[in-house]
């Protein structure tokens, strides 16, 4: 089974997630004014989802997290479409990010000093999909199996299209982090990391503690890393903390930039927690992260800053 996480942390001394894929569209002038968010790009302007994710890797990250987050086969069929057409866009998400990871790798002036970067497929919570801001509270009321029902076939989608590892992630319950871990296991063939949301410096989003929730899904042997994501970073250094009392496995964080999402809105409120998102990152990886990015609101620009000290390390 393909680790590539392992393989680039053998090599150098982190790793650097790229940064937002739906806010970075919008912001690049992208309508994301839709139930289907970032999904909606895939049917509309799927060019503009494979250039960001070129521009990440230019700017240094060592993977490229597709805009698969959003992309529900119930989703797209509520849309009019047929699941075929459906399936068939969930994969388009995955083939985007390799043609673009493939053009970059081609450029031989792109390797120096790097690991080839890798495709993760965002697989992301139900709460996604209901499009009510459900991911940043959790407390559905579905059962571990209905969880496991909902994300099975999209999970085939991704590993079938050719991703190389998945990126569970804005998890805000265990129940749901405990389903997609089982799904792992049936599936026995690809690896992946989960990254929590979390509503403060100890609990996820529907309020379990991340120490527990780590504790619980770290045994996995498909769990490659573990972490958090889509959390102000005002947070971070003390979950990261958490998170390593509880496992062994490399710690991840990309938290967004500290702003607070609207979904009455599909907008975000605030201000940005820092004035540099990468130079704020160093104290991450001194707290003992090792696979860093940012989520929500970060830009090429905030990536670079990370690579750029993160290189400067070697």
């Amino acid at each position: 089974m393909n680790n590539p996480i392992a393989s680039i942390l053998e090599r150098h001394p982190a790793l650097v997630i790229d940064g937002a894929l739906a806010t970075e569209l919008q912001r690049r002038g992208c309508d994301l004014d839709d139930d289907l968010w970032s999904a909606k790009i895939l049917l509309e302007q799927p060019e503009a989802i494979k250039q960001l994710h070129y521009d990440y890797l230019k700017s240094g990250a060592d993977c490229a997290i597709t805009a698969s987050y959003q992309a529900t086969i119930e989703g797209f069929m509520k849309r009019g479409l047929r699941e075929g057409e459906a399936l068939a866009l969930i994969q388009k998400s995955v083939k985007l990010a390799i043609e673009a990871r493939d053009e970059f790798w081609a450029d031989e002036s792109n390797r120096a000093g790097r690991s080839k970067p890798f495709v993760a497929a965002s697989v992301g919570p139900y709460g996604a999909y209901l499009a009510d801001g459900s991911e940043y509270r959790g407390n559905y009321g579905l059962s571990e199996t209905a969880l496991m029902d909902f994300h099975r076939p999209r999970m085939r989608a991704l590993i079938d299209a050719g991703a190389d590892i998945l990126a569970c992630e804005t998890i805000p319950c265990l129940i749901e982090a405990q389903a997609l871990v089982k799904l792992l296991a049936e599936f026995q063939s690809i690896s992946a990391w989960i990254s929590f949301s979390c509503r403060d410096e100890t609990h996820v989003n529907e309020g379990q503690r991340l120490q527990d929730c780590v504790r619980l899904v770290e045994a996995s042997p498909f769990v490659a890393a573990i972490g958090v994501n889509c959390t102000s970073p005002e947070y971070i250094p003390t979950l990261i903390r958490e998170a390593k009392k509880a496992t062994e496995k490399p710690v991840l964080v990309y938290p967004n930039s500290g702003e607070s999402y609207d979904p009455s809105r599909n907008d975000w409120d605030g201000h940005p927690v820092y004035e540099s998102f990468g130079e704020e990152a160093r104290t991450w990886f001194d707290a003992g992260a090792r696979l860093i990015g940012g989520c929500c609101r970060t830009t090429p620009e905030d990536i670079k800053e990370i690579s750029n000290w993160v290189r400067a390390l070697e």
